[in-house]
């Protein structure tokens, strides 16, 4: 009876609830080894919704993006800010490798706009990732953009104040992101398959290259 279930449970169409869970697409490395390991995929995913939950701005909710938006511009695939609070600085994000020929920043003026903006961008197939701060995103909205995300294969990651975080949500992947002394501190919320994740000091100073790779440790359980 043992060997029966030790081969049911080796078939490929059982989950087991201690595993991550299988993704039909290869994720985007985000540039951390470690991080990509606790990732279904291996990596930020694409074509699909993750939304970054801040305690506040400028806490390194960028930095943490920046290896995989620099590897997304080397494939010669755009990448769509929308409705950024702040006008982006260009020099970090040159001297971070993202190629600034390859990105776009769209102005829009309420949320409808926003929306909009992010559904035709990620649709597209143009953008390999898109980076949005809309004020609110509804349930129906949200499955609109899921839908954009896997017709375009892109990776779609919005950024919502923890304040305005809803208990529930449709992203695939969501991540509670708080300041550290040495880098930023994020904590998976969820997930697709697997069990709850430790929370992670991310050091911006020793990501890698956007490539799975051996590297040294870029990431410490936080204290």
């Amino acid at each position: 009876m043992n060997a029966q279930l030790d081969n049911l449970l080796r078939h490929p169409g059982v989950w087991r609830g201690d595993r991550l869970g299988i993704t039909e697409r290869p994720g985007q490395p985000t540039g951390y080894v470690g991080l990509d390991a606790l990732l279904p995929g291996g990596g930020w995913p694409r074509g699909a919704l993750t939304e970054l939950i801040c305690q506040e701005e400028g806490i390194g909710e960028l930095s943490m993006l920046l290896p995989a938006l620099a590897g997304i511009s080397r494939e010669d695939r755009w990448i769509a800010l929308v409705a950024p609070p702040y006008i982006p600085y260009a020099p970090a994000l040159a001297g971070a490798g993202v190629d600034l020929a390859r990105l776009l920043v769209v102005r829009a003026g309420n949320t409808a706009d926003t929306l909009w903006a992010m559904e035709e961008t990620l649709r597209s197939g143009a953008c390999g990732a898109v980076l949005a701060w809309p004020s609110l995103i509804d349930e129906r909205s949200q499955r609109r953009l899921q839908l954009a995300a896997e017709a375009g294969d892109s990776t779609c990651i919005w950024f919502t104040p923890a304040r305005q975080a809803a208990n529930a949500s449709f992203a695939a992947l969501r991540i509670k992101v708080m300041p550290a002394r040495d880098g930023t501190l994020v904590h998976i919320v969820k997930r697709r398959g697997g069990g709850p994740a430790p929370a992670l000091v991310l050091d911006h100073a020793l990501a890698g290259p956007p490539l799975p790779r051996p590297a040294p440790a870029d990431i410490r359980p936080a204290a």
